[in-house]
């Protein structure tokens, strides 16, 4: 084997989610992709929902009926947090600031990312989950003496129990009607159990249920990972932002709705005619 094989060899990307086959002309064009065997292109782009598409990217494996459609309400429920959402206040400042589109979907990751209903809460709960699972008497015991972050360099420790609203005095609105849809959507076992311990949970824990532990807890049942479940969490909730962040970016920061009241310039030369 010469030295040009032996760099070759070590130069292969080794992934169980894609395979490439370059045209016979370009070797850096393809011309046949697959995703976990399935043909992209020639199958899953004509026969797939993104729905569809999504999962067997995270799992390398077709979803069920019940699991497509779960992970499409899941994706519905949150595509849009609303503007109280730090996630979607921080791409509006992006947007109405001016800041580049890559910049407003960076600052709606980064607000977003976080111990307070983002993503890295996320995965707590679904951590909670894999270690309560469905015994009462476990999430009781886990939320009296929750346990101590395991990665205290990069995450602070919980300030609340994850999933849960500490603000909150009762069980949004959105929150139950998103639990009970996706309840009567999946087939798994996590969210059913939710749905029936969900108030005794609550005065459990002294705060109502959030929508990020309805999320958490559907993540369960379509047997995700909590990585997986944080990241796609993320992932799903950039449409709401990008599109907030579009239109603050087009209103201007006059008419932006948190901060403009408190601007006063001395010597406003007005709006650009030029």
């Amino acid at each position: 084997m010469t030295q040009r094989n032996k760099e070759t060899e070590l130069d292969v990307i080794h992934t169980k989610i894609w395979r490439e086959i370059p045209e016979p002309d370009n070797p850096f064009a393809a011309a046949k992709c697959y995703c976990a065997g399935y043909d992209v292109y020639g199958e899953i782009l004509q026969k797939a929902s993104w729905a569809e598409y999504l999962y067997l990217l995270f799992k390398q494996e077709r979803p069920s009926e019940s699991e497509a459609l779960l992970l499409e309400k899941i994706a519905i429920a949150i595509a849009n947090p609303g503007v109280r959402s730090h996630t979607v206040r921080a791409a509006m400042c992006a947007g109405v600031g001016g800041s580049t589109a890559a910049s407003a979907l960076i600052a709606a990751l980064t607000a977003g990312a976080g111990n307070y209903h983002g993503g890295h809460e996320v995965s707590q709960m679904m951590q909670w989950w894999s270690a309560c699972k469905t015994d009462l008497n476990q999430w009781k015991k886990q939320i009296e003496n929750p346990p101590a972050i395991k990665r205290a360099e990069v995450w602070s420790d919980m300030e609340h129990i994850p999933g849960f609203d500490p603000h909150g005095e009762s069980c949004s609105l959105p929150t139950r009607q998103t639990l009970d849809v996706l309840e009567k959507t999946s087939d798994g076992e996590h969210l059913k159990w939710l749905i029936a311990n969900r108030e005794t949970l609550e005065d459990v824990a002294d705060m109502p249920l959030h929508l990020t532990g309805v999320i958490a807890t559907a993540f369960m049942d379509l047997q995700l990972q909590p990585e997986q479940g944080e990241i796609l969490f993320l992932l799903l909730q950039l449409p709401g932002a990008a599109v907030h962040a579009l239109e603050q970016e087009k209103n201007g920061w006059r008419k932006y709705p948190f901060f403009g009241n408190a601007v006063n310039l001395l010597n406003d030369p007005g709006p650009n005619t030029a």
